[in-house]
């Protein structure tokens, strides 16, 4: 299967045609006719019948030309041919003087296109004259039916001159208007991936500019899909493989092909699988304007990137936000009429984890589609302290800080990692020293930040730190509570007291504000030997 170069410049539903597509041309003429080569079309030229002798002169203008050239010239006594006669055109009456029917029929070649002249005379006195535009209409379907699947299939449309249309529309067989390109004066509409329930009859609707008899002249063609024959693509290129690395839910761009395509097919393997099958996850029509995504919770969430590329006009790159296991082989496929380029991408993803265990915190690096990493590494931003690691698992590195933080392990720790092309990313998380002031705190982390072109996204630890001074203010609200009541001999209940939460955990600053006389008694009630005190229920 084999394509012409086409270069698209403009793609929508309905093509215009303007005057800056064409040579600028006066609408001088009263109709417009539409045919295309070698299909007998009838100029009309209708009048009254005439008394008397009448002379009739068809003449021609080609498209550009200032001058007329003489057609046919005949009266009722004789009938002759003018120097740029052609012996296909006749008068479609010969008794034209007794009828009044002037009009002139044959069937034009490609270059017959252009304006008509019908002028009636007697005794050399002009009595009429009718302008007629001749457009000839170029239609071409390929490859030619039956089509095979999965084909693209080129409708093609081209007139002339091109300053007669004003508008060009395509229409499936159940009417919807196709999209559609113009190239060089011809109108394109394209169907990549063509199926059996494709076929049938396309109509190409053409609107003529100025004054015209008819405001539409619709042509068809018949569509038929091949039952069994389906296309083989040979034609493949396949670009460079791409290695590169991004923090986990850092926005990272997949591009495609450099160059324009009808669709684009997206496949992807998971991290660290030594089996080559992929599984395609998007898929992208511009000429259908169809969108097909893999819907699992497994799969990448990706979309087109429209501000890096633009899909409507055949640009394809793709924006994704990465989990830890989105890396993997990315392989994009962009089809343009029987042409494919391909391009693979290995995608490794590095995200930064922090969890307590016991006296220490410990931070923990992941990385996947460990195939093309050179090394990975933890470093703290005092160079000159190393750090201790381990690595029970692959693609898992960990180091562990005690707590509460000092001023030697307080500060930046860093996850560098470096791919074997030489590519380096990092993720950070800071741990700081808690105020001066509140020297009961054993510290804190601060938000994590993005540096260079990575970021981490990791949980604050300010809960868990601030744990043993929170449970000394709820001790000490207990402690005061119970003095009172014993006082008073009084109970009391929650229903009374507006505003109160029924977890500390909620709102911790309303217990730490709270005053003697609005305290109440509460039981604090383990739920595990590692967590303190998951929930704090209260009773009067």
């Amino acid at each position: 299967m084999e394509f012409g170069c086409l270069l698209f410049l403009l793609g929508s539903s309905g093509v215009v045609i303007t005057q800056s597509d064409t040579a600028a041309e006066d609408t001088d003429w009263s109709d417009v006719i539409v045919t295309s080569v070698g299909r007998a079309v009838t100029l009309p030229c209708v009048d009254w019948p005439l008394m008397g002798f009448v002379t009739i002169n068809w003449k021609r203008k080609s498209p550009g030309m200032h001058d007329w050239k003489l057609v046919l010239s005949a009266s009722e006594k004789e009938r002759f041919f003018g120097s740029a006669a052609k012996a296909y055109m006749q008068l479609a009456d010969s008794n034209f003087h007794k009828t009044g029917n002037f009009s002139l029929r044959f069937a034009p070649q490609s270059e017959d296109e252009g304006r008509y002249s019908c002028l009636i005379s007697q005794q050399k006195k002009k009595l009429r004259e009718k302008i007629i535009l001749l457009v000839i209409l170029t239609v071409s379907v390929f490859p030619s039916s039956p089509v095979p699947q999965q084909s693209t299939l080129l409708l093609t449309a081209e007139v002339s001159p091109g300053f007669a249309i004003s508008r060009v529309t395509w229409l499936s067989p159940g009417g919807t208007p196709l999209r559609m390109a113009k190239t060089l004066g011809v109108v394109v509409a394209k169907l990549p991936q063509i199926r059996p329930n494709d076929q049938g009859k396309y109509i190409c609707h053409f609107h003529p500019r100025g004054n015209s008899s008819t405001p539409l002249f619709p042509f068809s063609v018949d569509v038929a899909v091949h039952g069994v024959n389906v296309v083989s693509f040979t034609n493949i290129t396949h670009g460079v493989l791409k290695s590169t690395a991004s923090v986990s839910q850092y926005p990272l761009t997949i591009t495609c092909s450099p160059k324009k395509g009808d669709y684009v097919l997206l496949y992807w393997r998971p991290p660290d699988k030594k089996s080559e099958i992929t599984s395609l996850i998007y898929e992208y029509d511009r000429w259908r304007d169809r969108t097909v995504t893999a819907q699992s919770k497994t799969t990448p969430q990706l979309s087109l990137d429209g501000l890096k590329s633009s899909p409507k006009d055949g640009l394809f790159s793709f924006l994704v936000h990465p989990r830890l296991n989105d890396g993997g082989l990315y392989i994009c496929e962009v089809f343009l009429d029987d042409t494919v380029f391909s391009q693979r991408t290995q995608l490794s993803i590095l995200q930064v984890n922090a969890g307590p265990s016991l006296s220490c915190l410990v931070l923990t690096c992941q990385y996947t589609e460990r195939s093309q990493v050179k090394q990975v590494l933890w470093k703290h931003q005092n160079k000159s302290r190393t750090l201790n690691w381990s690595a029970l698992n692959p693609g898992r590195l960990s180091t562990e800080v005690v707590l509460p933080p000092t001023k030697e392990t307080a500060g930046i720790y860093t996850c560098s990692m470096e791919l074997k092309n030489g590519l380096k990313i990092k993720a950070v998380y800071t741990i700081t020293l808690p105020p001066k002031e509140n020297t009961e705190s054993p510290g804190s982390v601060s938000p994590p930040y993005p540096e260079s072109n990575s970021t981490s996204f990791l949980p604050s630890l300010s809960a868990l730190l601030l744990l043993v001074p929170l449970v000394a203010a709820v001790a000490g609200v207990l402690l005061l509570r119970q003095k009172t009541l014993s006082r008073r001999g009084i109970e009391q209940s929650l229903s009374h007291y507006s505003g109160e939460v029924e977890n500390i955990y909620e709102n911790p600053e309303d217990v730490r504000q709270a005053s003697p006389q609005s305290s109440v008694y509460m039981d604090l009630k383990p739920r595990g030997d590692d967590d303190v005190y998951k929930e704090l229920d209260r009773s009067p």
